[in-house]
């Protein structure tokens, strides 16, 4: 298995792709971008997670850096921390949705946001560049621990408009919290429970070993559903590895739907944006080519524009920035509120959807049938990056003339109540094939036909 090397950093499988010499030529190469100035590092729990980090500090700190490590914590805590502190960058220990043998490196700008297209470029520059120049022994940085971040990235989300601790505590809902035994473990059942909710932990001892596989899809998330159903819970949580994407399960014990976490947030947020209203034109909302037509049905009511881009948290992140967008993000649980930072966050999106419950005293499933109706099915095929792009080739010009193409990012076919996107994936080798209709035995027929055409090709 190559290392795969990405606008979402660096990722392989550990012992094979993902070698001492490899981390340190990230690490040191990283440093050298940030122009030796202070970095923020932590890590999402896995079980490698540790000897990585301790690779990365050893190295950042020989280059001159001085390193505050928050241990096991969520990607999105690691980027507030980089923004609080003024830090000249941060790096996530993580290879996310990825399975255990997997490891890896995100790395965040002094923005707080990851590095855009333009900045990559310059760091694969230097990380390209045969050797680095160490520090001497005088001059090697600093290496503190502050675990205290976990507390302030909860607090920071408390201090929102859109949340009212009060009222959610009144509900005092029965949540089950289901936290891959990584980074989530600690941070979420520690919210919930400052939020006044009986929690029922579900893969929380933080041990990095992953119960079921890591990505949080409906068919890794059975024994959520049943203990749902079991505990009679409000609702079920379930985060990836690194704390990035939400997805929830209804007190019926089914999945409320990953793309219908950003649409729920996103009507939530647009309401109240119209409620105090000053007569100013609404800011686009921003979410990427793979996410649901439902939150352009919900930001239409709203008067509101749905602006798309390329997949990829800092595609979407930037455009929103530009724009000075309230609400964006990705419809794989990916929720991005700018008044809290510019990065998806299953944090805050877990306050906003219990505030969404506690303002309309209803349930889970009541929220999402209130939302429009679409089904999206989602598969993937092994495919190499070399060949990879040979068949979006053979496939678009197979396809003029169907449908609106657009080619963005990889081959996205838009037609009038359906729509299918094949894209190489930005952490494995492989092509994923997303297809939305409103009937699931359409889109399951979208994704049959494209999958089809890639195995002949």
């Amino acid at each position: 298995m190559s290392l795969m090397v990405s606008i979402s950093g660096i990722r392989g499988v550990v012992g094979e792709s993902l070698v001492p010499d490899v981390v340190v030529r990230y690490a040191a190469a990283f440093a050298q971008y940030c122009n030796r100035g202070p970095i923020v590092i932590g890590r999402d729990g896995r079980v490698t997670g540790e000897s990585v980090a301790q690779l990365v500090s050893s190295t950042l700190v020989s280059m001159g850096c001085d390193v505050v490590s928050l241990g096991v914590a969520p990607t999105p805590t690691i980027a507030l921390a980089v923004e609080q502190l003024g830090a000249a960058g941060g790096i996530a220990v993580t290879a996310s949705h990825n399975p255990m043998e997997w490891n890896g490196m995100k790395f965040i700008a002094g923005t707080g946001m990851f590095l855009n297209a333009s900045e990559n470029k310059r760091f694969w520059e230097i990380a390209a560049e045969p050797s680095r120049r160490f520090v001497p022994w005088n001059k090697i940085g600093r290496l503190a621990s502050d675990p205290s971040y976990l507390q302030k990235h909860i607090d920071r989300v408390f201090d929102l408009p859109y949340v009212k601790v009060d009222a959610i505590r009144r509900r005092k809902f029965t949540v089950v919290a289901d936290c891959i035994n990584a980074a989530g473990g600690l941070i979420v059942p520690q919210m919930l429970r400052a939020l006044g909710c009986n929690v029922i932990e579900l893969n929380c001892e933080g041990s990095g070993v992953f119960d079921r596989p890591p990505e949080p899809v409906p068919e890794n998330l059975g024994a959520l559903c049943s203990k749902v159903k079991e505990t009679k819970a409000d609702l079920g949580i379930a985060v990836d590895p690194d704390v990035d994407r939400l997805v929830l399960i209804t007190e019926e014990g089914e999945p409320f739907g990953e793309e219908y976490t950003i649409t729920s947030v996103v009507r939530f947020i647009l309401e109240k944006a119209a409620a105090h209203s000053s007569g100013a034109a609404p800011r686009p909302v921003v979410v990427n080519l793979s996410t649901t037509r439902a939150v352009d049905d919900v930001a239409r009511k709203f008067g509101v524009t749905v602006l798309r881009t390329p997949v990829g948290e800092i595609n979407v992140a930037t455009r929103m920035k530009e724009l000075q967008s309230i609400v964006g993000g990705e419809g794989s649980g990916g929720v991005i509120i700018p008044a809290l930072h510019f990065g998806r966050d299953a944090i805050v999106g877990i306050g906003i959807v219990l505030q969404q419950l506690a303002e309309s005293g209803g349930s889970l499933s009541a929220l999402k049938a209130s939302l429009p109706r679409y089904e999206i099915v989602k598969s993937k095929v092994e495919v190499s990056k070399e060949r990879s792009e040979e068949v979006l080739d053979v496939l678009c010009k197979r396809h003029t003339g169907n449908g609106t193409i657009n080619m963005d990012d990889g081959l996205k076919i838009d037609f009038p109540d359906s729509w299918v996107h094949l894209r190489r994936s930005n952490t494995e080798p492989i092509i994923r094939i997303i297809a939305e209709a409103p009937r699931a035995q359409q889109a399951q027929a979208l994704v049959d036909r494209f999958k089809h055409d890639i195995l002949q090709d």
